[in-house]
């Protein structure tokens, strides 16, 4: 039950008190949650610890130095490359994200002896960034950025959050944990520990990736994204023929993924190392030496999850909530991986919150 606080049914006696609730994680199943909630009457805060929104639907902007030292602007979307809908609930979510300028279709030129992970051949890519469909799904949503959620605690208020040694402002009445299961795990111990042992349990696999410019590669077979069936590498994308990236005549923008294992078996070695590794990778799959301009690791610690139908798993199973604590967990580990399972886990979520 919400409690009443000094100002809320002001002007009313018989005027209902707003429930208030807590979103911690700005990602897909964070967004989607809070957006329901939001258009259900709640009053949401949403909390994350990066700079922007988006989580694993990310893109990287930075700048490199040609040989003038002329600084180049270039942008990665070194998390999801893009995603598809397969459910129709989500396929719907897509099409009007479409007609909202949110995402653009992308059927692209897969390379030779690609295999196919993904259950379409041409995916949905957000515009003009990956985090643009999180973004829109928190507009006019209160949003704090840069804001790491370190601990909860429940009082006969409710629940507090608190980042570093502070708390932070407000006292809601549910909690919504949209992040990593092994993150989540450490808030959820204190007051749902078989929650926690569970969460920490979730498979998440990590993901080196490497973001780069070169010249051109020689003429061949051009493709935009690979799926190559064995090595180190998991994905080779050609980020600037992407709907809505810049394309730079003469260069290409490069975004490659390791496989798992490779991932786990170097998670701690130096980014410098693996940047190494994945361009040597990266050469040798191509066939042909490439001449960089600008490359950089990023280490996805929590990158992905088994992937699983959607439609397979029970409602019940796609999110967790506990309507006597006012505490809930969602995201792809829960929803059946990638951008869709994050939507279904956190749209699973909002609606279980709405009825209770």
């Amino acid at each position: 039950m919400p409690v009443t606080r000094p100002g809320r049914a002001a002007g009313s006696m018989k005027r209902q008190p707003v429930p208030h609730v807590a979103v911690v994680g700005a990602g897909m199943a964070g967004a989607t949650c809070a957006r329901h909630l939001n258009d259900a009457g709640f009053e949401v805060q949403v909390f994350d610890k990066s700079r922007g929104v988006g989580g694993r639907m990310a893109t990287r902007r930075t700048e490199w130095l040609d040989a003038t030292s002329t600084p180049r602007p270039v942008a990665f979307d070194h998390g999801a490359p893009g995603f598809s809908a397969q459910g129709h609930d989500f396929a719907e979510v897509a099409a009007q994200l479409s007609r909202d300028g949110l995402v653009a279709r992308w059927t692209p030129r897969l390379g030779a002896g690609s295999y196919a992970p993904l259950e379409a051949a041409a995916l949905w890519v957000a515009q003009p960034d990956m985090p643009a469909v999180c973004r829109g799904l928190l507009a006019g949503v209160p949003l704090a950025t840069n804001c790491p959620v370190d601990a909860l605690h429940r009082g006969p208020e409710g629940w507090v959050l608190s980042s570093g040694e502070s708390a932070l402002d407000g006292v809601f009445d549910a909690v919504i944990l949209a992040i990593p299961g092994p993150q989540a795990a450490r808030l959820l111990e204190p007051h749902e520990p078989q929650w926690a042992q569970r969460a920490a349990a979730l498979p998440m696999r990590p993901t080196w990736t490497l973001m780069g410019v070169t010249d051109e590669p020689r003429a061949g077979e051009a493709f935009d994204l690979a799926w190559p069936a064995s090595g180190v590498l998991a994905c080779i994308v050609r980020n600037d023929a992407k709907p809505g990236r810049q394309a730079t005549p003469g260069l290409a923008h490069w975004v490659v993924h390791a496989t798992s294992g490779f991932s786990e078996a170097h998670l701690d070695a130096s980014a410098p190392e693996v940047q190494r590794a994945l361009q040597g990778a990266l050469t040798r799959w191509l066939g042909q030496t490439l001449t960089w301009h600008h490359a950089v690791a990023h280490r996805w610690r929590h990158a992905s999850v088994p992937r699983a139908p959607h439609a397979t798993q029970p409602t019940s199973q796609r999110c967790w909530w506990s309507s006597s604590l006012g505490l809930g967990v969602c995201g792809d580990g829960l929803g059946g991986a990638g951008v869709e399972g994050a939507w279904v886990s956190g749209r699973a979520l909002a609606l279980q919150v709405i009825a209770g």
